[in-house]
């Protein structure tokens, strides 16, 4: 449902140059700036300057390669590039990454081109691989499931348990069986009023669950400090102790604090690490000292909004958040 009129390209290409103004100023907030202004890019039409935006970020060893890949991979399919966005997506499914942005993106680029078997193929493998069904599915991942419905829909395969999975997590009043049925597309060119009616409450669905999705653009997101980074912190700002009497106490406040957000429903949680640096210029911004504790959820927030937060709870068979080389479920994510 993307806009796509002369006015909206013009309006793309000035906010594209925008991000990458804001990037100039903010290098380190660079990657998720440029995907950003790679995005409008592509929305004007201009996916060649998208793909260089994305080379470049290649080129110096990103923090989400497999994400800047795949957005890549997608970009070139578009605009006549298919041999080397197939070696591109053969590529990431071959490294099976943890995040599930990358597996949804070629997916659906893969289902975008008629390539339904494929993008089964790859909606299953990463959920096998980040999720599990008989738990709670990450709220990153949940695309995953529902793009996964949506494609076995259009092939005719009968519902298993993941497609169960997803009937479950929609909360839509019309029902995924019926967004997903592959004859709306007769419905588009009926005669019938009644048939147009319905297909016309079933978009007003989908535009509800896309402006659901839109008001929350970044994550509610808890701030972590690595233990070196804390020490700092506290050497600098002792009154800050009183935030942080240590790092394991930290660590466990966090976790707690997203499972207590996490069973009252909210969604979309995530966590940001937070630098010395960083949160010192945050505070010049500001006008603010570095020791005033009020400052630091503000600090949370606005990095999440620049894109640095990381989703919470990590995918399945991922590491943990806290930077251990011990997987999520062994360690935090323990009961």
């Amino acid at each position: 449902m993307r806009p796509d009129t002369p006015a909206d390209h013009a309006d793309h290409t000035a906010e594209a140059e925008r991000l990458l103004r804001t990037a100039a100023q903010y290098p380190e907030d660079q990657e998720p700036l440029y995907l950003q202004a790679a995005a409008h890019l592509e929305l004007s039409g201009d996916r060649a300057r998208a793909a260089t935006l994305y080379d470049h970020l290649l080129a110096k060893a990103p923090d989400n390669p497999s994400l800047v890949k795949a957005l890549k991979a997608a970009n070139l399919w578009e605009y006549g590039h298919e041999a080397e966005a197939r070696a591109i997506i053969d590529g990431i499914r071959a490294a099976g990454p943890r995040e599930a942005a990358a597996w949804g993106i070629i997916a659906e680029a893969l289902e975008s081109h008629d390539e339904l078997h494929a993008a089964h193929d790859t909606f299953t493998t990463a959920l096998t691989l980040l999720t599990d069904p008989s738990e709670e599915i990450p709220y990153g991942a949940r695309s995953l499931v529902t793009g996964r419905h949506r494609v076995r829909r259009m092939l005719g395969l009968p519902h298993d348990e993941w497609d169960m999975v997803a009937d479950t997590m929609h909360a839509g009043p019309i029902p995924l069986d019926e967004l997903h049925d592959p004859k709306r597309l007769w419905a588009l060119g009926s005669d019938n009023p009644a048939e147009l009616q319905a297909e016309i409450a079933r978009l007003r669905a989908e535009l509800g669950t896309y402006r659901t999705a839109l008001s929350r653009p970044f994550p509610v997101a808890m701030l972590h400090w690595p233990e070196d980074e804390l020490r700092e912190l506290l050497t600098a700002y002792p009154t800050l102790t009183a935030e942080y009497p240590t790092h394991e106490a930290h660590l466990t406040a966090i976790e707690s604090s997203l499972r207590d957000l996490s069973s009252t429903g909210t969604q979309n949680l995530g966590i940001v690490r937070g630098t010395v640096p960083s949160y010192e210029a945050f505070a010049a911004s500001e006008s603010a000292s570095p020791a005033d504790a009020s400052l630091l959820p503000q600090y949370a927030t606005t990095l999440a909004a620049r894109g640095r937060a990381t989703p919470w709870p990590p995918p399945r068979n991922a590491p943990c958040w806290c930077g251990s080389t011990r997987l999520y479920r062994t360690c935090h994510g323990t009961p």
